[in-house]
């Protein structure tokens, strides 16, 4: 006989008051969190090794963060700071291989584990608690960005953080909204997205007439963040509101405005993000409404719904990536998994688990292990295909430049730019861009790029500049033939490369 919604499983989500048998309850209490805290960290541990003995190259977004963390700033073009900030914190620790970039990743998400163990527990139970920190930590889409050093790595520790805190101060009022402001004042430094967080917030407290009184101390935690937020915003102002303005050419609403594949396509991924089961669950609580059937269901679906729900709405208009939705599942995942607790399917979240982790593993594992059988996967089946090449494209640019000293590294793309700076030996720092219409599009064109480098010479790695193209802006241009990066059977990407030598301007006409 399944049990009501929201069940607690048999323990309780608050020890206060005079509670039969409350040692018992206690000890199960305790059982339950070291059960979190030993399923997590074992998770935790076998992601750590792996990031240390894994073989896949950096993708140029975690190069061109890396190279952000070696010139320290309150922002940057595309994103602000907090993932510079900890890729610092470990490449100076650790080292600037690839698993000392990735390695907050990890950790970061078993930091999200708990704090969903602790969203669980004090809604529904410890029950709920430890297989809600389970569920997350096993979901495909935190597996992959467990390996990936990337901006929501550093933005769902604050996001968990605020839910968390936010559910206490309703309870207890106090230095709870104060911990709220600070989780979203971070959130915010770590991906503009945490502004999904806010107004949900604001949602839920203007829309349910019993959350109406906790709007004072909302707008007093709202502007913590905001102070908290502030360097970035300063650093926007100075340079153009040039972060705001990429993630509105990210969006790219500018063109027609209905894409019903790429909208079905994204609603697809989320099967892979969140897993099958688990986003199948999630649907059926959305149209069956028990998403919104009580008051801690109706919280949860706030804090994910309204995110998702936006992101299907830009997949529609324009594009979404996958990874996009990724702070719906912090709160989908307490809500998924209280339903199936009180349904009594205990043997189907089991089955989600396993499931999610067995997809984990054939992502991570599967190309490797079909090779070490002499079976070749061609690379448009590998799902790390877009990681791999870069180290090898590396040393071979690094064996042209040696061949030709004096010469500075001039690419035409912002992911080669940054791979490169990353796996040619020693670093070329001083790197330029190639911008001939003057737009900045990347970290590298905010300084001027190629402008301020008249009379120079270079070595040029162009993935899509022709020869007859640089003639116009350069004295003399040399073709040295073309190097090559394998991702694997049946795909390789190609660069020209030239020496270009005494840059004379990009010609007016391109202004």
């Amino acid at each position: 006989m399944s049990r009501p919604f929201g069940a607690s499983g048999g323990d309780t989500a608050s020890l206060a008051g005079p509670i039969p048998g409350r040692a018992s309850q206690l000890d199960r209490a305790r059982l339950w969190g070291a059960a979190t805290v030993a399923g997590v960290a074992t998770i935790t541990v076998l992601r750590l090794l792996w990031l240390a003995v894994q073989p896949a190259d950096l993708y140029p977004d975690e190069a061109q963060y890396w190279f952000w963390a070696q010139h320290l700033a309150l922002g940057y073009y595309s994103k602000p700071p907090l993932v510079a900030w900890l890729i610092a914190a470990t490449t100076w620790t650790f080292g600037d291989g690839e698993s000392a970039v990735r390695l907050a990743a990890p950790l970061l998400h078993a930091a999200v584990s708990l704090l969903v163990y602790a969203i669980g527990a004090r809604l529904y139970g410890r029950r709920v608690g430890f297989w809600s920190a389970v569920a997350y930590a096993t979901l495909p889409g935190v597996s992959v960005s467990a390996f990936i050093i990337s901006t929501d790595a550093a933005l769902l520790p604050f996001w968990a953080a605020a839910l968390y805190a936010f559910i206490r101060a309703r309870e207890a009022g106090g230095l709870w909204w104060a911990a709220v402001g600070i989780a979203a004042g971070f959130g915010l430094l770590a991906k503009y997205a945490m502004a999904y967080w806010l107004l949900s917030a604001f949602g839920l407290v203007l829309l349910d007439r019993a959350e109406r009184r906790h709007l004072r101390p909302l707008l007093g935690a709202v502007a913590i963040a905001v102070a908290i937020y502030l360097p970035n915003l300063w650093w926007n102002w100075v340079h153009g509101f040039v972060s705001y303005r990429h993630v509105g050419d990210n969006a790219d609403l500018a063109g027609p405005l209905f894409h019903p594949s790429a909208c079905l396509e994204f609603v697809a991924s989320q099967f892979g993000v969140f897993g099958p089961v688990f986003f199948s669950a999630l649907l059926a609580l959305i149209v069956t409404r028990e998403a919104f059937a009580e008051a801690r269901a109706r919280l949860l679906a706030t804090f994910a719904l309204p995110t998702l729900a936006m992101m299907v709405a830009v997949s529609l208009l324009s594009r979404a990536h996958p990874n996009w939705a990724a702070p719906t599942y912090v709160s989908a995942t307490v809500l998924v998994v209280a339903w199936m607790q009180g349904r009594g399917w205990g043997r189907t979240l089991l089955v989600s688990v396993a499931l999610n982790f067995a997809l984990a593993a054939v992502v991570f594992g599967g190309r490797d292990a079909l090779a070490a059988a002499g079976v070749e996967v061609p690379a448009k089946y590998d799902p790390l295909h877009r990681l791999r090449g870069w180290r090898s494209l590396g040393a071979e640019v690094g064996a042209v430049m040696a061949q030709h000293p004096g010469l500075t590294l001039l690419t035409d793309d912002r992911e080669l730019t940054a791979a490169l700076i990353y796996y040619v030996r020693p670093h070329p720092w001083d790197a330029v861009k190639w911008t001939p219409l003057r737009r900045v599009k990347s970290q590298w064109d905010l300084d001027g790029g190629l402008a301020n480098h008249k009379g120079e010479d270079f070595l040029m790695v162009a993935a899509h500049t022709e020869r007859a193209e640089l003639l116009q802006a350069f004295a003399a241009v040399e073709p040295l033939g073309t190097v090559t990066a394998s991702q694997g059977p049946g795909r390789r990407r190609a660069y020209s490369v030239f020496i270009a030598r005494d840059f004379q301007g990009y010609p007016a006409v391109w202004r």
